[in-house]
């Protein structure tokens, strides 16, 4: 795919949702290993002044080290980003994500988990205050399902069970996005998107897919 050219209609309706998962596994490659594509941003921006069709839709968290544009080498126009603390998904990001796959065209959906993401240590730590009390609240269920599988202590000081909680809120999320979005549901039933869950290592760029 060129980079230095904005995704057409016409090449984004030729691609399949494993299509896009592959250039996002092919990017996120091309990040570890420092190889990350050039790109002439100033001839994307002219090219995408009439339009957009970007391949993907990614919620991730709001960390500043997770910049995910770089983490899976995607250019201006390639992928739409939603971004929470704690990346879970309430109603606004869903209606995001039926926008992005069922209006303008993206063929996968991926939920974006981190590692030492400091969002799920203070759900696991049942950190109270101010808004951020009812935000956690979106990521209780996630730590409260691996305390079973998990040995104690049951807070951020164990990294077992932060990891652990990590992934299952990706799972979680996913599961949600479905239960409450008939539209995607029908979308993936259909095979024209999929769902990816995977978790950023902080040290190494990789992502690995859940």
């Amino acid at each position: 795919m060129n980079k230095n050219k904005i995704l057409s209609k016409e090449r984004q309706d030729d691609l399949t949702s494993m299509d896009a998962f592959n250039l996002m596994v092919e990017g996120n490659l091309r990040y570890i290993d420092a190889q990350s594509e050039g790109i002439d941003l100033s001839s994307l921006r002219n090219d995408s002044v009439n339009g957009q069709n970007p391949h993907s839709i990614v919620l991730s968290c709001i960390d500043s080290r997770v910049v995910v544009e770089q983490v899976f080498d995607q250019a201006l126009g390639d992928i739409f980003v939603a971004r929470v603390a704690g990346n879970f998904a309430n109603t606004d990001i869903v209606a995001s994500m039926e926008y992005a796959c069922a209006v303008a065209g993206s063929k996968l959906i991926i939920v974006l988990g981190h590692e030492a993401c400091g969002a799920v240590k203070a759900a696991c730590d049942k950190v109270e205050l101010g808004n951020i009390t009812s935000l956690l609240s979106n990521i209780t269920p996630a730590v409260d399902q691996v305390k079973g599988s998990v040995s104690s202590p049951h807070d951020s000081s164990n990294t077992t069970f932060v990891n652990a909680a990590i992934e299952e809120n990706v799972n979680q999320t996913i599961d949600q996005i479905r239960s409450t979005s008939p539209i995607l549901k029908e979308l993936e039933d259909k095979g024209q998107i999929q769902f990816k869950g995977g978790v950023y290592k902080l040290a190494s760029g990789k992502v690995e897919w859940i």
